[in-house]
């Protein structure tokens, strides 16, 4: 969900992009970083199959924090890369 995001918020907006590399590296990293955090919580994949119940509101948070981390990351990446050039 991380790539999908970085990648799609690139292509809507030239000016946010790194390319399709760079959105997607971003994204990676992005999403890693955000379900690592957000995962403490209780939305990791373990609290998502608790017991071989499958909770769908967990994992739809899951997939949203993924897709923020993404567009995070790669906002962060141009913020700082505007701040370098």
């Amino acid at each position: 969900m991380g790539i999908i995001a970085a990648n799609s918020l690139g292509h809507a907006f030239k000016k946010k992009s790194f390319g399709i590399i760079g959105n997607t590296i971003a994204g990676v990293f992005g999403s890693i970083l955000f379900i690592k955090i957000f995962g403490r919580m209780g939305f990791d994949p373990w609290s998502i199959i608790n017991n071989g119940d499958f909770d769908g509101f967990r994992l739809a948070i899951n997939m949203l924090i993924s897709a923020l981390g993404g567009i995070f990351a790669l906002l962060f990446g141009k913020m700082i890369s505007n701040k370098i050039n």
